[in-house]
């Protein structure tokens, strides 16, 4: 039986890059087959900003086709009060809208898991009716190596549709230089 999993932007921008630490745990659990990836509308901007600040517009505008087909839902309107009343109550964490629309995205679709870096907040913090979320990638298995990654066996369908941003992002875009930077 598949699982639904909300999908937080760390995870998204760790998958952009071979070279950052997460990336191969992140491709790994995103690749999953058992998962049914959701992602939130506000997670899709982060990541968006991110891709483009980190590796410019012609991998922000490869992530954004990979979207294509996949699972991205906008809060609804009535979310917005609990989204809005989740930050207030975690104002210590400063949790944020982005992540405090993950929980109760997760709750309206009565999901418990989240594929997050962020363990900070998610451990911490409970969707609106006060379930705990189960977090992903676990980091009790360690990091895994960009070799362990390319052991991983996929079979055929099995290969999730996170390839589509993945694979095209996977190639090492050089980071933008900023003005202000030595060459």
């Amino acid at each position: 039986m598949r699982r639904v999993a909300i999908v937080d932007a760390g995870p998204l921008v760790a998958a952009l890059d071979r070279r950052e630490i997460h990336h191969a745990a992140c491709v790994e659990v995103l690749r999953r087959p058992d998962l049914d990836l959701v992602i939130p509308a506000l997670v899709v901007a982060e990541v968006a900003h991110f891709a483009d600040a980190r590796h410019g517009p012609v991998a922000e505008a490869a992530f954004v086709r990979g979207l294509a087909g996949l699972h991205v839902v906008a809060p609804d309107p009535d979310d917005w009060m609990q989204i809005a009343d989740l930050v207030a109550r975690y104002a210590d964490l400063r949790l944020g809208a982005t992540d405090a629309s993950i929980a109760v995205l997760a709750d309206r679709l009565g999901a418990d898991l989240v594929i997050t870096l962020d363990r900070r907040h998610f451990e911490a913090i409970r969707t609106p009716p006060g379930r705990s979320l189960a977090l992903l990638p676990d980091p009790a298995q360690g990091r895994r190596t960009n070799e362990d990654l390319a052991a991983y066996a996929y079979v055929g369908s099995a290969r999730s549709t996170i390839d589509r941003f993945v694979k095209p992002l996977d190639t090492g875009y050089p980071r933008p230089r900023m003005a202000c930077q030595a060459p």
